[in-house]
């Protein structure tokens, strides 16, 4: 063939190649069922497979392989040791593969419940899931979890893969039996688009071309329909939306703001609005390394630049000023609990919703989703794979889109705030609107005429310790000094506000987390009536502390820690509560079943086996007389 010829071939062939669409799918299912399997025979049988990737299969389905003689496909996509060694998958794997009609990006992901986590992960970004089925076992509880996860996750486009049909003897009866318990499953969950497809991953029946072994079955082999399917999407023409990653000034001269574009088109000229503030302008420019652009859509990362100056941040939503997001503060919410810690309501988490990362709590479950057959079952709280539906309370109102609507602004991650790790997953339903029907009411007399009025500036001094360190002894003292000084002052006891603002708690970790709650938000209210508030709580979480902390200024809250050892505690015990503990009677007590978090940086560390109680509550004294609580 003459190089020019060649030239040509290649360029086409390379800008076909980029033409061709891009289709993301999942495989999921129980565990065994076959997923990574299917996904190698894909590989496989598209020859896919360089010579020295066979070979080292060759060599490894010796080693691993549960095949015998013959290659073990599954082991091209587990590629963990314990992935091989237990021959099972645990994290999520993508692969990349494409054939002369479409481009594919497939995450294969794990069956075990146990890592059901790592599945939403590899469904959040696909647009069909193909769902395998053992034709011996049928349809599992992981099957319907599976199924509903990706119904939640937004898919609607769904391959049922009954695979094992080899195992079965290709009986058709068993797969129709399979394929109508599914459907009826399934039609609980909306409207579903959904193919039954038979076959067998380790011989190749039905995955790339249909399969003499079953004559009966008149529909598409696997690779036929997912060279040709057109997965359901939201209908109508989708408004523009950016979320702001960063602000570019790389100079004086330049001043602008990149990121992705999750949804619709953006040309110069077009008028945007940025959100949450609401402030509007026209985009000036559209600038990529590779030159100006005439218009952008989704899925390209882009920076644009504005006509006017106005202040956009990262976290920021730059969006169609005629098809704005909308913005609110709470929302109902699809979630899915991650973590094998449980959740615990009213407890402070990070959300992590686009570019925005927020402080937020999540309150008692509304319900909590039985997958098995979709009843509505109560909940206190949610352990690991739970799915619920719950209320999301965010500390500042952001912008958002409807999850079903746009993943990328209606999907969010929950952070535990300690320890960094992702404890959930959640998908916007819809905005409980508190921002807009429930707004402040201003009032003339302000915490800075009452303080005025009291003569010192408020605060709240917030003491905590192990039960028995001395720390309602020294808050008791405390308050008597401050008021001997004429200062208004009221102490808030752990014992005390159980026996009526919290008497219905128990001493569970959720009704201890709220128990802190609410004396926090009192305290805070009592900071703005102008009062020196003295708290006296174990307050065991650091993170509980901090959310107390969160809702004054930084200089109205001040920390003392009581320190005494746990030993020295116990040899106190005034309420015989460390030897109920002991003897089992008292579960979760902190310090003997239950962990304390000693502060880290408290404004007052008092080392109770040094200091006598009313040399403790001088030293407190004296730290707000230093931070300007008290007139010097």
């Amino acid at each position: 063939m003459p190089a020019q010829i060649l030239g040509t071939d290649i360029e086409q062939y390379l800008d076909a190649h980029e033409r061709k669409s891009l289709l993301r799918f999942i495989t999921c299912g129980s565990v065994d069922d076959g997923k990574s399997s299917l996904i190698g025979r894909l590989l496989y049988e598209c020859q896919l497979i360089f010579d020295d990737q066979l070979a080292a299969l060759a060599s490894d389905s010796r080693r691993y392989g549960t095949r015998g003689d013959a290659l073990d496909l599954a082991l091209l996509v587990d590629g963990l040791s314990a992935e091989r060694e237990q021959g099972i998958t645990i994290d999520v794997a993508y692969r990349y593969f494409s054939t002369d009609r479409r481009k594919f990006i497939v995450a294969d992901t794990p069956g075990h419940e146990q890592y059901t986590r790592n599945m939403v992960t590899g469904a959040s970004t696909a647009e069909v899931a193909v769902i395998l089925v053992d034709a011996r076992h049928g349809v599992l509880t992981q099957t319907r979890r599976h199924t509903f996860l990706v119904t939640l996750l937004g898919i609607r486009t769904v391959v049922l893969a009954i695979n094992k049909m080899d195992l079965v003897d290709y009986a058709e009866e068993r797969a129709e039996q399979i394929a109508e318990e599914y459907e009826a499953f399934a039609s609980r969950l909306g409207e579903l688009d959904i193919t039954c497809i038979p076959l067998s991953a380790v011989h190749g029946d039905n995955v790339v071309a249909r399969s003499d072994r079953m004559p009966w079955y008149a529909g598409p082999a696997l690779l036929e329909y997912l060279e040709t399917v057109e997965p359901r999407r939201p209908p109508g023409a989708a408004p523009f939306r950016m979320p702001v990653q960063t602000v570019l000034r790389p100079d004086l001269g330049f001043r602008g703001f990149a990121g992705p574009v999750v949804r619709g088109t953006v040309a110069p000229g077009d008028r945007v609005v940025v959100l949450p503030s609401g402030r509007t302008s026209t985009i000036d420019r559209i600038v990529t390394f590779d030159g100006d652009l005439a218009q952008a859509e989704a899925g390209q990362s882009i920076t644009v630049t504005l006509t006017d100056e106005v202040d956009v941040s990262r976290g920021d939503v730059l969006a169609s000023a005629t098809e704005p997001a909308a913005v609110a503060d709470q929302f109902e919410v699809d979630l899915v609990w991650m973590s094998e810690q449980e959740m615990l309501p009213g407890r402070s988490y990070l959300i992590k919703l686009g570019t925005q990362l927020v402080p937020g709590s999540i309150s008692k479950p509304k319900y909590r989703v039985n997958v098995d057959n979709l009843d509505r079952l109560a909940a206190t709280t949610l352990g690991l794979n739970d799915i619920a539906v719950c209320t999301l309370s965010l500390d500042r109102a952001v912008p958002y889109d409807r999850y079903a609507d746009n993943r990328e602004l209606g999907g969010f991650l929950v952070i535990d705030r300690l320890t960094n790790d992702t404890v959930a997953a959640g998908m916007l339903r819809l905005a409980l609107r508190r921002s807009t029907n429930v707004q402040w009411q201003e009032v003339e007399v302000t915490k800075q005429a009452r303080a005025r009025l009291a003569g010192h500036q408020p605060c709240v001094v917030w003491f905590t310790g192990l039960s028995g360190a001395g720390k309602s002894t020294v808050a008791n003292l405390l308050e008597r000094r401050l008021h001997a000084l004429g200062c208004r002052t009221y102490l808030l006891d752990g014992d005390n506000v159980r026996h009526g603002l919290n008497h219905d708690l128990g001493f569970t970790e959720v009704d201890r987390i709220e128990n802190i709650r609410r004396v926090a938000e009192v305290a805070a209210l009592m900071v703005d009536a102008g009062l020196i508030v003295l708290v006296s709580l174990i307050s065991p979480y650091r993170s509980d502390r901090e959310q107390a902390r969160s809702l004054v200024e930084p200089t109205e809250f001040c920390e003392v820690f009581v320190d005494t050892p746990l030993a020295v505690a116990e040899s106190r015990d005034p309420k015989g509560l460390y030897a109920k503990a002991r003897r089992g009677e008292l579960p979760n007590f902190t310090g003997i079943d239950s962990e304390y978090q000693p502060p880290l940086w408290p404004e007052v560390h008092l080392e109770m086996t040094s200091l006598a109680p009313e040399e403790a509550a001088e030293r407190v004294l004296l730290t707000l007389r230093e931070r300007g609580v008290l007139p010097s």
